[in-house]
């Protein structure tokens, strides 16, 4: 019998609820934790701790600002695995990401949240273990250090350099400012070599537009 807190592919939902979140990123294997206050989301996890504990973090595009925004195709499936409820009626909740997931169809809202179809057969990998052949980690450490340096962050190196590449990539990935855009390229970068790669271009880009910047005011 399958675990559920292990699912295989044939585990997957045919069914998902989304939340629609500007400029927050969930991966294969990352953790979100997430406040909910909203009443048709507090409904939403109640309805889905009640099934199979499973919410689709997906981003609006801009496109349109209303109830219901346009939203991306691709989002990041997450398992609910820590689950309290606040004095005022909240819910504090940790999502566990799973497998990403396109949107084919979107169904009739419940409760006033969204609920899709998904198709999970594109993202089949992201529940196996990933490997990090050919990913330049030297490099991208060093980007990261000049983007934290400029950008006044304080980051512990010793905790950064102690965790695993695939975890380094997915968690930097999740945290870093980037553009909502650019969170979205990195989520829908097919592997994780592919994901490094496109983090270390953004850092890269961004500290070249930060020293154009600087020449630009010094000239």
């Amino acid at each position: 019998m399958t675990m559920v807190f292990s699912p295989v592919f044939e585990d997957l939902p045919t069914e998902l609820p989304i939340f629609p979140l500007t400029g927050v990123l969930l991966l294969p294997n990352g953790k979100l934790p997430l406040n909910i206050f909203e009443p048709r989301y507090l409904s939403m996890v109640t309805a889905s701790l009640a099934s199979h504990r499973m919410i689709g973090m997906v981003q609006p595009t801009g496109a349109n600002e209303g109830d219901q925004p346009d939203i991306y195709t691709t989002g990041c499936a997450g398992r609910i695995t820590s689950f309290n409820e606040s004095e005022d009626g909240c819910y504090l909740i940790t999502l566990s990401g799973l497998a990403r997931f396109d949107i084919t169809e979107e169904l009739p809202l419940r409760n006033g949240y969204r609920v899709t179809v998904p198709d999970w057969g594109p993202y089949r990998e992201d529940l196996a273990e990933e490997t990090v052949s050919g990913i330049d980690r030297d490099r991208m450490l060093r980007a990261l250090k000049a983007f934290f340096a400029v950008n006044n962050v304080d980051a512990n190196w010793d905790a950064i350099n102690d965790t695993t590449t695939d975890r380094l990539i997915n968690a930097l990935a999740m945290m870093c400012p980037f553009h909502p855009s650019e969170k979205q390229a990195l989520l829908e970068a097919p592997g994780l070599a592919d994901r490094a790669n496109v983090m270390v271009a953004l850092l890269e880009m961004s500290l070249a537009a930060n020293d154009d910047s600087a020449n630009l005011h010094r000239n």
